[in-house]
């Protein structure tokens, strides 16, 4: 089976994934496990898992990928994507939005726009974007710019698999409360089995981030029932 993109986006959960699905003719399954330590119950947080090759260059495969504004809300929450992607951002509301990010080495201010209207941006450069409307504090997500197209999501018990060609792997387990964790391990051909991977969520804590002028939103953006248009 040739190596293809696809693109994967479990609405409930709020996450997307360019996830590369192949089985080289001489490669391998690496399969494993990723376990999460310190999440409060009924938490939905997104798990990512990518293998980068650590010998010689493999071309990462960049796609066309969407983070929609809707319900003052940016669906999915968590997006990842190989670099060189484009990352298009409609207005799905009936108010105006903003998009912007903070995040080094490329942070990006696509500006006012209202209902009907999209923007798009071409991330280059592997990095974590963090994303937020400059209107609406509640409005926040994670980009996630990988410098490899092998890259999925585990299943509600923590099972992936990756299909790889022969060469050496660092695997990495990611989440937006954890630090990274990463194993290596060679591919030859048949299936390989990945060692566990442990997230510590444990030490989390969640704070207010401020707006594109790094200032704290006004007291009025944080009203529900406040809908405000221009």
């Amino acid at each position: 089976m040739k190596l293809k993109m696809k693109r994967r986006i479990p609405a409930l959960l709020g996450i997307g994934i360019a996830c590369l699905s192949c089985q080289p003719a001489t490669g391998a399954t690496a399969s494993g496990h990723v376990r999460t330590v310190g999440r409060p119950e009924r938490s939905v947080v997104a798990t990512i898992v990518f293998a980068e090759p650590l010998e010689g260059q493999s071309p990462t495969r960049p796609g066309r990928y969407t983070m929609t504004q809707r319900n003052k809300m940016f669906m999915p929450r968590v997006l990842a994507v190989p670099a060189g992607s484009t990352v298009g951002f409609p207005n799905e509301d009936l108010i105006f939005h903003n998009v912007f990010s903070l995040s080094r080495p490329s942070p990006f201010d696509l500006g006012l726009y209202r209902a009907g209207s999209s923007k798009e941006r071409i991330f280059s450069e592997p990095a974590t974007y963090h994303v937020f409307c400059n209107i609406h504090p509640q409005m926040a997500a994670v980009i996630l710019v990988l410098p490899t197209s092998y890259i999925t999501e585990p299943d509600a018990a923590g099972a992936y698999r990756l299909d790889l060609p022969p060469g050496r792997y660092r695997v990495t387990a990611w989440s937006e409360r954890s630090q990274p964790v990463t194993a290596e391990l060679n591919v030859s051909s048949g299936s390989v089995t990945v060692p566990e991977l442990t997230l510590d969520e444990s030490r989390f804590v969640g704070l207010p981030h401020k707006n594109k002028y790094g200032q704290d939103y006004p007291k009025t953006a944080y009203d529900p029932l406040r809908d405000r248009k221009f």
